[in-house]
């Protein structure tokens, strides 16, 4: 007997199969007659492993309005909001907010995220705080920590200390900004810098790499030739790169075939970055989204992150990352059906793969965790922003919810007008 069997649901490729679970893993798929302790019907709907967030800030997280709102709009207010919040903020502060997220996001079907945490101060609180939080939600999200020195790495005089004192911890991943260190020189040798540590300690490393509207911001070439030169290849992730936006079409015809050969991949985050940037222009106004089609185009892996909910810099956000992929989609303007199933492989798959994750998917073997939609594709899923019917995480069901078919202000799938009308 299986302890669970999720019946006849339509997989992302459109396929039908039943899936069986033993404990945490995948033990069969397709037509499948055993029994089990417990079934979900997912007849017409849609199957999916689980959303990926490849990008946040977990720390900040559901902070909006402390110490006060972000008046300008601009991400350097929300970093210097976020520089006087994390003085005042106790390790019980962000270890509350922070699983109050995580229910948010296991709620949404989203069971792994990356989160990066400031290493800033000497007193390392967030560190301690984002450690805790990924002790406490081990058995149901997959939970990666950046050590992300918010300040630069140089630019105070403990910043790489404190991101090495935050590896030796336990973090996870080497974090770097070096957009924001002093000259464009120190941002430079941070990239070999970050990218030598992480080698030297077999680790990831994700940068927030040029997020800003200069295009003279130029980090991103000097990190693809630093994972080259290490062979860290899609260990390493360059996040934002909207200075690519702004770029000439000359020198990024040079860049992006330096970007693939690399082997990095990318983190466009469109939900902040088209509210944060362009803050300084009048008309045109500029949306501060990086090449994702392009990169893409160059075989570089590109995933959609979400960055920030509720916090100094973003005032809104539900941990749903089909509202950032549905986002993505326009900003980018992948509108074609193929790049719109692609952008929901960017919230799923692309970002399994950016984070590493292993056993992700719904194939025998995997880990049993996956999503059920109130969606027939994953296009239509993205169009509603559907409903998550059940999420199942690591072998258990964590979250179910009715099929609310009386929604107001959608259409609704096909088949759901169709019975509404029947009503009346």
């Amino acid at each position: 007997m299986f302890d669970l069997i999720v019946k006849a649901g339509t997989l992302p490729d459109g396929s039908i199969a039943d899936i069986a679970i033993t404990g945490d893993r995948i033990v069969a798929t397709g037509r499948i007659d055993g029994a089990a302790k417990e079934v979900i019907d997912a007849t017409g709907d849609l199957v999916a492993p689980p959303f990926v967030d490849p990008h946040f800030h977990m720390d900040a997280t559901l902070s909006y309005g402390l110490p006060r709102v972000n008046a300008s709009g601009t991400l350097l207010e929300g970093i210097s909001l976020w520089g006087e919040l994390r003085e005042i903020a106790t390790v019980d502060d962000m270890v509350s907010r922070a699983l109050t997220y995580c229910d948010w996001a296991a709620s949404m079907g989203l069971l792994a995220i990356r989160t990066h945490v400031d290493t800033t101060p000497d007193h390392l609180r967030g560190v301690e705080a984002m450690l805790e939080v990924k002790r406490q939600v081990a058995g149901y999200i997959d939970l990666q920590l950046v050590a992300f020195p918010q300040d630069g790495l140089y630019r105070t005089p403990t910043g790489r200390a404190n991101v090495l004192r935050a590896l030796d911890m336990g973090v996870d991943v080497v974090g770097g900004i070096p957009h924001f260190e002093r000259t464009m020189e120190e941002g430079a040798e941070s990239m070999r810098d970050l990218c030598r540590i992480a080698a030297e300690r077999g680790l990831r490393i994700d940068v927030h790499c040029d997020e800003t509207d200069d295009p003279m911001s130029r980090h991103v070439e000097t990190l693809a030739r630093e994972v080259t030169r290490h062979g860290l290849g899609v260990r390493a992730t360059g996040s934002h790169l909207t200075s690519m936006h702004s770029m000439d079409n000359y020198y990024v015809s040079k860049l992006l075939p330096l970007i693939a050969e690399s082997g990095m991949t990318a983190i466009p985050n469109p939900l902040i970055n088209i509210t944060l940037q362009g803050r300084h222009d009048s008309y045109p106004k500029r949306r501060g989204l990086t090449r994702v089609k392009e990169m893409q185009a160059h075989g570089i892996t590109v995933g959609w992150g979400q960055d920030c909910v509720m916090d100094p810099w973003y005032s809104l956000g539900t941990a749903d990352m089909l509202d950032v992929a549905f986002m993505g989609l326009h900003v980018a303007q992948m509108t074609h059906p193929e790049e719109m199933a692609r952008c929901f492989r960017m919230v799923t798959e692309d970002n399994a793969r950016i984070m590493g994750l292993e056993g992700y998917g719904l194939k025998t073997g995997d880990v049993a965790s996956l999503v059920v939609l109130d969606a027939g594709t994953p296009t239509e899923a993205l169009r509603l922003r559907a409903e998550r019917l059940a999420v199942v995480s690591k072998g258990k069901v964590i979250s179910r919810r009715e099929r609310n078919d009386a929604r107001l202000g959608l259409p609704g799938r096909p088949g759901t007008v169709r019975r509404r009308l029947a009503a009346h």
